[in-house]
């Protein structure tokens, strides 16, 4: 498998004005996933620079305690991946609703930390930059370029970190699934 780094996205591309910015329809949660997914897979660099300089200022105020947060996330959230693979309800969980197969993570994670008494840490520097992408992900609209970067990303001509989380949870833009399974017969 071989993975590649996403290009960091202009900053005026990724923090514009207003007018790149609306509210997602929350009546239409394909649609909304659908940008979700999109502005991750594209902004991933972006998000991954916003989120270490987060982890940089809370791990520099707390080492011990944000490394352990993130072996904890990690370990949890890799357990959670490999449960919902041998259990069906839990693969169909993950797949429907994503948000609370990520909850379940992190509300997990949070009562492992909390017997060790780094919950602060854990909600600023783990919990809090997940926040950050998810509401940008969400409110940011997708334009051209980040629609067909991701076409790319969806039938596997290019792998990228965020791409392989995604498919870990099994989320992917409609269509993508689809697309991606035709060309793995194809392959065969």
């Amino acid at each position: 498998m071989d993975v590649s780094v996403a290009p960091l996205r202009a900053w005026d591309d990724f923090f514009p004005g207003s007018d790149r910015f609306a509210r997602p329809d929350f009546r239409d949660i394909s649609k909304w996933n659908n940008r979700v997914v999109s502005n991750l897979l594209y902004y991933q660099t972006n998000y991954l620079v916003v989120a270490g300089m987060v982890i940089s200022v809370v791990g520099f105020l707390s080492p011990f305690n944000m490394v352990l947060g993130g072996i904890v996330v990690v370990l949890v959230f890799t357990a959670f991946v490999w449960a919902a693979h041998n259990k069906d309800v839990l693969r169909r969980v993950k797949k429907q609703y994503p948000t609370t197969f990520v909850m379940a993570v992190m509300l997990a994670s949070y009562f492992l930390i909390s017997m060790f008494g780094g919950v602060m840490v854990f909600v600023f520097g783990i919990t809090f930059p997940l926040l950050l992408m998810f509401v940008h992900a969400s409110l940011r609209l997708r334009n051209l370029k980040n629609k067909m970067e991701n076409k790319l990303e969806g039938i596997g001509l290019k792998r990228t970190p965020m791409g392989i989380v995604l498919d870990a949870l099994e989320q992917q833009e409609e269509g993508f699934g689809k697309l991606t399974d035709y060309i793995s017969k194809v392959k065969e």
